[in-house]
């Protein structure tokens, strides 16, 4: 039905004039994109959420799986964190959300934990990556005409096994991440949020890389005006059966993170 992109951008531009609106970027690797289940993803109620598709330059409504395979992103294989966030922001602020994915698995904060053709957020690389989520985030402002009102940066395992195989340490990631935010908000501005989600443990593997990322991660929220650390447990998803595998989050873990990540991200807002 051709009519059907042109209805939901009057749909989307009737609650835009109505109420609020905030578009947020997730980017990152796997766990970004999100490795869960669809139809155990939260389930937005009509009107509530939008995801912005690169590809078609238009806005359709909120749903698992989230994101698209357009340039070197990927999506939802097949349930993410986006509808549970976007849920609990509207049921917590009665305010509306665009979400952009622009998340590759595999995909590396610092240039020497690349692996292959899988990606790296760092300026130089096999393949750079945050030029094109730039741009596509860019897109994104000029089709709604809103401001990003913040990043939600999933990632680290990749780098976590650099550590742990003697490649790269814990201080380089904490360089590497900053880096990532400096750039950022050359694109965006300095007041743009920065929301980090822990990186969690892998099964088989040292705990020691991933311990590392995380005491970077915590630094640099530190450190950096309006970056902050908005979900912690991940480190616990294996005890409470929140895994899908020896890396990846299950539908359950990624609700929760959603979710969580809401409402820090509502009190950070205010």
């Amino acid at each position: 039905m051709k009519w059907l992109p042109g209805l939901l951008l009057l749909i989307y531009c009737k609650t835009a004039t109505a109420q609020k609106q905030h578009l947020f970027l997730i980017a990152g690797q796997s766990n970004a994109v999100g490795q869960g289940t669809a139809t155990q993803s939260v389930i937005c109620s009509p009107g509530v959420a939008w995801a912005y598709r690169v590809s078609t330059d238009s806005l359709v409504a909120l749903a698992d799986p989230f994101g698209e395979r357009v340039g070197h992103f990927e999506p939802a294989a097949t349930g993410s964190i986006a509808p549970a966030f976007a849920q609990e922001f509207y049921r917590i602020t009665g305010e509306r959300t665009v979400l952009l994915s622009t998340a590759r698995g595999g995909s590396s904060c610092h240039q020497r934990a690349e692996l292959g053709n899988y990606g790296t957020w760092a300026e130089t690389g096999h393949l750079p990556l945050l030029n094109e989520s730039v741009a596509n985030t860019k897109r994104a402002m000029l089709k709604t005409g809103l401001p990003l009102r913040g990043i939600i940066w999933i990632q680290g395992e990749r780098d976590a096994n650099a550590i742990a195989d003697t490649l790269m340490t814990g201080n380089d990631y904490a360089k590497a991440l900053t880096q990532v935010i400096h750039r950022y908000r050359q694109a965006f501005g300095t007041d743009v949020p920065f929301y980090i989600v822990q990186t969690g443990y892998q099964a088989g593997r040292t705990p020691a890389g991933s311990k590392a990322v995380r005491a970077a991660q915590r630094a640099v929220s530190r450190r950096l005006p309006k970056t902050y650390v908005v979900y912690r447990k991940t480190n616990e998803f294996a005890q409470r059966g929140w895994m899908k595998d020896f890396v990846h989050y299950n539908q359950t873990g990624l609700n929760d993170i959603g979710q969580k990540t809401a409402r820090f991200v509502r009190k950070q807002l205010n």
